[in-house]
């Protein structure tokens, strides 16, 4: 069974582990292979600590965990494994959009599952409980997983350029003007 809750501290270690597994597969070819292979989840858990924390401007974090007993509120259950998460709050950078999604990482093993699509329905439910009408995602130009924003309704806005590693990196704002139509984009599916 896989279970999408709001994130607590102790989540952290395991949302690095999926951080860290995610880039290496997804920035393969895109980012330099040495950054990748130093990326420490230690320092990402301690990291991911302080964003579970952190609550201003609308900050949160969700996990989905697959195994175990592990329901919203409750302690993990023995056998519940983080298997993908999402962050994110108001927009970042004023203009675009009223809110942003800031990560969204499934580990592969769980794709085709639904699982990216219910993180993001989770985000947008809490974006709008915030207050934000509109939203966006940011993701690497080279990245495949723009196709996933594209299908589900996410509009190509702009271009920019980020730093990773000390390399400009080029990456692509994906819209969605109505957070009610992100939220219709991301309805229920039967979980597989």
């Amino acid at each position: 069974m896989i279970c999408v809750r709001r994130a607590r501290p102790d989540d952290a270690p395991g949302i690095a582990a999926v951080h860290v597994a995610a880039w290496r597969s997804a920035y393969a070819g895109i980012l330099d292979e040495a950054y990748l292979a130093k990326l420490s989840e230690t320092r990402l858990a301690a990291f991911y600590t302080r964003a579970i924390l952190d609550r201003r401007d609308g900050h949160a974090v969700f996990v989905a965990t697959a195994g175990g007993q592990d329901q919203p509120g409750d302690a993990p259950g023995p056998e519940a494994a983080i298997v993908g998460f999402a962050s994110g709050g108001r927009a970042r950078r004023r203009g675009l959009a009223e809110g942003e999604v800031e990560t969204l990482y499934v580990l592969d093993d769980f794709r085709e599952r639904a699982i990216g699509r219910r993180l993001m329905r989770a985000m947008a439910a809490h974006l709008r409980v915030i207050g934000c009408g509109s939203a966006l995602v940011w993701v690497l130009a080279e990245n495949p997983a723009r196709y996933f924003y594209a299908h589900l309704g996410g509009k190509e806005a702009m271009t920019d350029m980020v730093t990773v590693a000390g390399r400009p990196v080029k990456q692509t704002a994906f819209t969605w003007p109505s957070i009610e139509a992100l939220l219709s984009a991301t309805a229920q599916v039967k979980e597989s």
